[in-house]
């Protein structure tokens, strides 16, 4: 089956350009483009997409504002946050509402295809560099790692050091859907809306040093 992913974005010619180039690989399918923030939310729940990569400054809700309501209603959904200028503050913004990855709108055209089947297939990617900044001014839970059941805790571990959904499974000889839904209980217990959040907490709290 393809990656199925929604494009929001308010200007035409960018959404037509994604379309264009992202359209060509087999392995994604466009289900559909959103020219605002409350649209791209609207679309979302009527269409479900495996992806929605979000524009951050839209007219109506921005970017950030309709990550957060995404996440927040359908948590199987990722969230790549694209921006024109990479700022603290946007990335900053962009993960606390939930989004899994933040990329610039000039990236190459295959780097953006292997960050949408990487966040399709729960895979937080940060550089070391990133997670110091994240770790420094995202919020992670207080609570400790003791409401986390034995096995929600490898799979946190497994999380944190970037593994996908399926190299999980295959470390703990689960199936995939079993992993997303202790992945679904993690955020629950530790009451955080993203994977990248719950990366950031692993790594504060012990369970995986960066390289």
């Amino acid at each position: 089956m393809p990656i199925r992913i929604l494009i929001a974005d308010d200007h035409h010619v960018v959404r037509q350009g994604l379309h264009m180039f992202l359209g060509s690989d087999p392995e994604l399918e466009i289900i559909g483009e959103a020219q605002d923030g409350a649209e791209a939310v609207k679309l979302a729940q009527e269409l479900h997409p495996d992806v929605v990569l979000m524009d951050i400054l839209m007219p109506v809700m921005d970017g950030i504002q309709a990550t957060a309501a995404i996440r927040q209603s359908l948590p199987d959904t990722e969230v790549i946050a694209l921006t024109s200028v990479l700022g603290d503050n946007s990335v900053i913004d962009a993960v606390r509402a939930g989004a899994i990855g933040y990329l610039l709108k000039d990236t190459d055209a295959n780097e953006l295809r292997r960050a949408i089947k990487a966040a399709a297939a729960g895979k937080v990617q940060l550089s070391p560099e990133v997670a110091a900044r994240l770790m420094r001014e995202v919020r992670t839970p207080t609570e400790t790692r003791e409401s986390l059941t034995d096995r929600e805790i490898e799979v946190l571990k497994l999380l944190g050091q970037g593994k996908s959904n399926r190299d999980i499974s295959q470390a703990l000889f689960i199936g995939e859907q079993t992993v997303k839904t202790h992945v679904s209980h993690i955020l629950d217990k530790l009451g955080v809306p993203s994977r990248t959040q719950a990366a950031l907490y692993a790594i504060r709290s012990g369970l995986v040093v960066p390289d």
